[in-house]
């Protein structure tokens, strides 16, 4: 083996989630809940990247996410790619879609939003998908997908 390869080991099954940019690694990890699962997580950060400089990816063993919570992530990560892993091979290949609701990931920004002071979940519609920007279903604040809090 080349000792200047990066070595991490094959998934038997699983999800893999590819081509997310590093500056919002965590955030994905946040967004997916994945501090929370009992299974073996790989996660890389700042790894070379053709397309983005450099990305994030994310290795989660014996777990098949929903594909909308998948797409979840495309708020933050809209390059993201998933790959299905089954018996080490990838069976199915696609990228996350973003949704046009944002339910219960982006905490609203506006203190006198009602989702700040009442327990109910934020809720916001996709208004620009190029420049992925946002606006919150209660107060009408604007937020851009980079400035959003998750």
């Amino acid at each position: 083996m080349d000792k200047k390869e990066l070595a991490v080991a094959a998934l038997r099954n699983g999800t893999v989630i590819d081509h997310i940019p590093s500056a919002v690694l965590f955030k994905a990890v946040k967004i997916l809940g994945i501090e929370s699962i009992e299974t073996s997580v790989t996660i890389g950060n700042n790894l070379d990247s053709g397309k983005l400089g450099t990305k994030g990816i994310i290795k989660v063993a014996d777990v098949f996410f929903p594909e909308a919570t998948l797409n979840r992530i495309a708020l933050i990560a809209p390059t993201a790619v998933v790959n299905i892993i089954r018996d080490y091979e990838v069976v199915e290949k696609f990228p996350v879609i973003l949704p046009d609701t944002i339910v219960d990931i982006v905490t609203c920004g506006n203190p006198k939003c009602i989702t700040n002071n009442e327990p109910m979940p934020s809720r916001f519609e996709v208004i620009n998908r190029d420049d992925v920007t946002i606006r919150c279903h209660y107060c009408g604040r604007v937020v851009k997908s980079t400035d959003a809090v998750v």
